[in-house]
């Protein structure tokens, strides 16, 4: 069965954050239901649909950005009672609108996830979670990296309160009290957690998650230790996952799973027999989805999936046709309030023209007097920067909640723009001077009217490390711009995960000096991407990194007055040797520098990118025999006259070119890694060889494997 959904938008309230809008339970069955939301402006909404228009039940007064918004009520009964995260503060709220609580909690950070089941809260801010009973405070945890959701397993269903942290660290902390029961580690920072069917499924302990990087996951929290059941890979590179919802849209009495992600794609999910989740719909929106539900709001008797979107708006997806097929008189009617709509909407379009009209005199009047003020308007960005794994590069999404007029980039450092599909902003670039003011990159995206979201990629070079900077500018007047900086790190193509192979021959390097734990942590957080700010609890802290192009890694272990780095790259360790005692020298710290050198490494490192080497030189000398045998084609008239390779070629001609153009100065990238891994290595044993990288870039040219690891070996 297909399913074929309409889309109908109910109305616009300000930015909105992730998780903040619910609909209330409907009296019976299909029957149309009330949506609630909370956005920046501090505002609750409620509003139902009456005769195609939006009717507010009610509107509480601006305050407080709400960060938060569930619905909550007595166990085992419908659950109408609204409650907000706002700051520090809880507030409670009937279905009708009247305030029944105000609960200023002990938390000195604002609240970013919030959790109710019955008389239970279950707060989390940046690093602490928090459980209260009847605003009583019960249980306190402090985590090791940023909690960015967290949920209870359904207290009905299971002997024990079980809540589950989603942390940034690629973790499900799974809890008992204050303590962490055990840890379960999912393939992306987890972003969203939602319990499976609306209940925790069979068991009552399934929990379905969400990542930043676009995927989808379904755990089973048991006493014992965890089970995970199936997996969802991002392999169409969709946006990260923001919410999730269980509701039976295809009507076939299992409950589907409703997903909306950052890039504006909101999909539908159905389980097969063997309760695998299948993709039965999707659709883009042109912003991201910050909340999903299923269920029945435009008209009675029809499912729908309720969106909403960052800069406000109210969207459904609705299963009632846009035509109906019916009697004369029906079609008629319909007909007659399509025709009343559409000119109310024309009516309320043409004042709202000739307002801003007058607005816009009234300003171009004022700004022409002697004492005329100009105030700067304010405008909401919501960024994102993140390392993908797949492709090694930097994602920089820029969302504005007014159309984007352009975007300026600026770096420090040098990096590569590289090509986004999605992206249909027109790109030019400036000349910089490198030398005199440490300009490497300026380019300006012209973005098309009405962009709100624009996506860029990014690659930079380990060991290069200073600042990305972009200058946003909507489609506003006064004209006014927003800057948003970024740190490219030392080791910036560096990935947290949570083993490494042991085995590996490993090159270390020792820190010993008068420095604080915080000092040394500042240090590492400043080299290494996915670093908690603040210093992990404890005296010691180790943690493991992949090289997300090199597939090289390194272990990170340090306390106050040591620090210890092992790496199966040199190129790794020299970078944290130079980078650490600069900083350190900044802050007159005295070091003590150690290293251990294992040569084994060097010939493992080469071996590593060995293949990444060898495709690239495949691809680029194919794409250079593409026009040359195009020509022979034209010539001969046929292809039969090839030997079936350059026949293969000319039949992936377009994909060839395709590859190469998506991965600029690819190969020139891999000569600089293996050019530097020769410096470092007798770097190391005091030998500077910078004189013999030209015979090295000529082994390269007519590379082989052998001759390669020989010449490292032989200088």
């Amino acid at each position: 069965m297909d399913l074929n959904l309409n889309r109908t938008d109910y109305l616009q309230v300000g930015v909105t954050s992730q998780k903040t809008m619910k609909l209330l339970p409907a009296s019976k069955r299909r029957a149309t239901q009330k949506v609630v939301i909370g956005d920046h402006d501090g505002v609750v909404m409620c509003f139902g649909m009456k005769k195609g228009e939006a009717v507010a039940v009610f509107k509480t007064l601006p305050g407080q950005k709400i960060a938060r918004l569930e619905l909550g009520g007595v166990l085992n009964t419908p659950q109408e009672k609204i409650f907000i995260a706002a700051g520090s503060e809880i507030r409670g709220f009937t279905k009708r609108g009247k305030q029944f609580l105000s609960f200023e909690t002990n938390l000195t950070e604002s609240i970013k996830a919030m959790h109710i089941s019955g008389s239970d809260l279950f707060l989390s801010a940046s690093y602490i979670y928090n459980h209260y009973c009847d605003c009583k405070d019960q249980h306190y945890y402090l985590s090791g990296d940023k909690i960015n959701d967290v949920i209870c397993l359904p207290v009905e269903r299971v002997p024990c309160i079980t809540p589950v942290l989603a942390c940034q660290d690629r973790v499900l902390r799974v809890l008992q009290g204050s303590d962490v029961m055990y840890e379960v580690e999912v393939p992306g920072p987890p972003t969203v957690l939602a319990l499976h069917n609306g209940n925790g499924g069979d068991s009552g302990e399934d929990l379905v998650f969400g990542t930043s990087d676009g995927k989808l996951g379904l755990v089973q929290i048991s006493t014992s230790k965890p089970m995970h059941k199936w997996e969802i890979r991002n392999e169409k590179k969709r946006g990260g996952i923001l919410c999730v919802d269980s509701f039976d849209i295809v009507g076939d009495g299992v409950k589907d799973l409703l997903v909306g992600r950052d890039d504006g794609m909101v999909e539908v999910y159905s389980f097969d027999n063997a309760n695998e989740p299948v993709l039965r719909f999707d659709q883009t929106l042109s912003e991201s989805v910050t909340s999903i539900q299923g269920g029945c709001v435009g008209r009675d008797g029809y499912d729908e999936i309720v969106v909403s979107t960052y800069s406000g708006w109210v969207t459904g997806m609705t299963t009632e046709p846009v035509h109906k097929e019916s009697g004369p008189g029906e079609e008629l009617k319909i007909n007659q309030e399509m025709q009343n709509k559409i000119a109310s909407l024309r009516s309320e379009l043409e004042h709202l023209q000739y307002k801003v009209l007058q607005e816009r005199e009234k300003y171009q009047q004022s700004s022409q007097s002697s004492k005329a003020k100009s105030a700067v308007p304010s405008f909401s960005i919501n960024d994102k920067f993140t390392l993908n794994k797949d492709d090694a590069s930097y994602s920089l999404i820029l969302e504005v909640q007014t159309a984007i007029d352009n975007v300026l980039i600026q770096s420090d450092v040098p990096i590569d723009l590289l090509d986004v599909d999605k992206n249909s902003a027109v790109v030019s670039f400036s000349s910089c001077d490198s030398e005199s003011n440490d300009n490497f990159l300026l380019a300006t995206y012209r973005c098309q009217a009405n962009t709100t979201r624009l996506e860029l990629k990014i690659r930079s070079i380990e060991g290069q490390y200073g600042t990305l900077q972009a200058y946003v500018t909507p489609r506003i007047q006064p004209k006014t711009c927003q800057v948003h900086q970024y740190q490219i790190k030392p080791l910036s193509l560096h990935q947290r995960t949570h083993l490494i192979d042991h085995e590996r021959p490993m090159n270390t390097l020792t820190l010993t000096g008068q420095f604080s734990f915080a000092e040394i942590h500042s240090w590492v957080f400043f080299c290494l991407p996915e670093v908690p700010e603040k210093p992990p609890a404890g005296e010691c802290v180790t943690f493991y990194f992949q090289n997300t192009f090199l597939d090289t890694q390194l272990e990170t272990t340090y306390r106050k007055g040591e620090g210890v780095f092992k790496s199966d790259n040199i190129s790794t360790i020299s970078i944290l040797k130079d980078v650490l005692s600069k900083e350190a020298t900044k802050r007159k710290i005295s070091l003590n520098i150690s290293y251990e050198i294992n040569e084994v490494s060097v010939k493992h490192t080469l071996k590593l990118i060995h293949p990444k080497l060898e495709y690239q030189l495949l691809l680029a000398k194919k794409v250079q025999l593409i026009d040359a045998l195009k020509e022979l084609q034209v010539h001969e008239g046929n292809t039969n006259f090839l030997i079936p390779e350059y026949r293969c070629i000319l039949e992936e001609a377009d994909h060839l070119q395709e590859e190469y153009k998506k991965q600029p100065a690819h190969l020139e990238r891999l000569y600089g890694m293996i050019t530097d891994l020769f410096i470092d290595k007798f770097k190391f044993k005091g030998i500077n060889v910078k004189t013999k990288v030209p015979l090295l870039l000529e082994i390269l040219d007519s590379y082989d494997q052998n001759a390669l690891i020989a010449f490292f070996d032989a200088s």
